[in-house]
């Protein structure tokens, strides 16, 4: 029965990139607020690609490679320290491998960070659980149900820092539920003041917005316009947060790699959580070329959401479809290495995109790859957002290529 459902999975088309939110994986409230997001989102195959063109098949949030070639399947983004965890299935012992510290290629330095199926599985399901901290790696499996006998095994090696992208290589194995946490982030709000942050000043038109700290613990964001600068300045990084809008689609963002000192200049991921069904509004994509950076073509595409979205790339890339509501906590992170911005909201992947502009001086004009502050922007008088859990951790440069 193992086989044919196998070969079943094989034979079924690949979804396309687009789906219905309802019926995507996720997460825990509790995985959630512990940082945990989906590298697999059970649906469609956003955020990762494929260097060597194999094909891999999506059903009932299950992913598994197509027999025509061997399979590869690696995240479009880096990671540094980590855990990670996913299930598995497989007849063969030897069918299916976890790559870490790649490159976008899928290649690897150290062969020492390929961590392979549990030995002697009975074609259970396997649950695979990777802790990745410095240069040492940390795998434990364990196999559950499928009417086979529970066999762990644990292994660690230990390795200069290990950074990168991860893979899933091989054939006649099915995966599911990939997910990730981002190790070492270090809180952005310390206490009940506003220490390490800093007002915008400059215009007194543009500095009308109340940040305070609640007695929670919270910071508050009312009225506005206004923006709050980190004194710290970040380049690449991961960072999460929890934000509550005390409205009815209010608008806030938050700013990265911004200029210090400067109003709102620098990459927005945006908080509105105004989207429409069906899609509704046009945008205008800019497609720039990866190697020359040129304009190569201006496509229109239509989105449900009205404003971006929650988790978009403000003015670059709408946010796919909505996965936040109103007067509720959502978790944002996002993910920014080199030209490469990702997002995730409430554990799903909202945005995958590369920034192929020209660099310039700043964000808003062009491709901006320098250190530069996190910012909380107050957009208007209806301002009304509190925000928790704010927290850092740093990735290692890009490539240079």
């Amino acid at each position: 029965m193992r086989r044919i459902l196998i070969a079943v999975v094989f034979l079924l088309p690949l979804p396309a990139q687009s789906a219905e939110p309802g019926k995507f994986a996720s997460l825990t409230p509790k995985e959630i607020a512990e940082g945990w997001i989906l590298l697999f989102d059970g649906k469609t195959t956003f955020g990762w690609t494929s260097p060597n063109a194999s094909g891999w098949t999506i059903v009932d949030r299950l992913l598994a490679p197509q027999a025509e070639k061997p399979g590869l399947l690696v995240t479009t983004t880096v990671w540094s320290d980590y855990d990670l965890s996913l299930e598995y299935r497989t007849n063969n012992p030897k069918a299916f491998r976890v790559l870490l510290s790649t490159d976008a290629e899928g290649r690897q330095d150290d062969r020492a960070r390929t961590v392979s199926s549990l030995t002697g599985s009975s074609g259970g399901w396997v649950r695979m659980r990777l802790g990745c901290r410095g240069g040492r790696v940390h795998s434990h499996s364990e196999e559950f149900g499928g009417g086979g006998v529970a066999k762990k095994t644990e292994a660690s090696n230990d390795a200069p820092p290990m950074q990168g992208h991860i893979a899933l290589a091989g054939n006649g194995f099915i995966v599911r539920n990939i997910k990730l946490r981002p190790l070492n982030t270090k809180p952005l709000l310390k206490g009940k003041i506003l220490d390490g942050w800093k007002k915008y000043e400059g215009d007194k038109a543009r500095a009308k917005s109340t940040f305070s700290v609640t007695k929670e613990g919270w910071l508050s964001v009312k009225n506005g316009p206004g923006d709050l600068q980190t004194q710290d300045q970040w380049a690449n990084f991961v960072l999460q947060l929890e934000c509550k809008t005390n409205g009815e689609r209010l608008n806030s963002g938050v700013f990265f790699r911004c200029l210090p000192g400067e109003y709102q200049m620098g990459y927005e991921a945006q908080i509105h959580n105004g989207f429409s069904d069906p899609p509704g509004k046009e945008y205008t994509l800019e497609v720039y070329d990866p190697k020359t950076h040129t304009l190569k073509e201006k496509r229109k595409e239509r989105f449900t959401a009205l404003d971006y979205g929650t988790g978009a790339i403000y003015r670059r890339q709408p946010a796919r479809f909505q996965m936040a509501k109103d007067r509720e906590w959502f978790a944002l992170t996002v993910a920014a290495q080199g030209r490469h911005l990702a997002t995730w909201v409430n554990g799903v992947q909202v945005v995958d995109w590369t920034d192929n502009r020209p660099l310039t001086a700043n964000a808003r004009e062009g491709c901006y790859l320098k250190k530069g502050p996190i910012s909380i922007q107050g957009h208007d008088p209806t301002t009304d957002l509190v925000f928790r859990n704010l927290r850092l951790a740093e990735l290692p440069p890009a490539e240079k290529k």
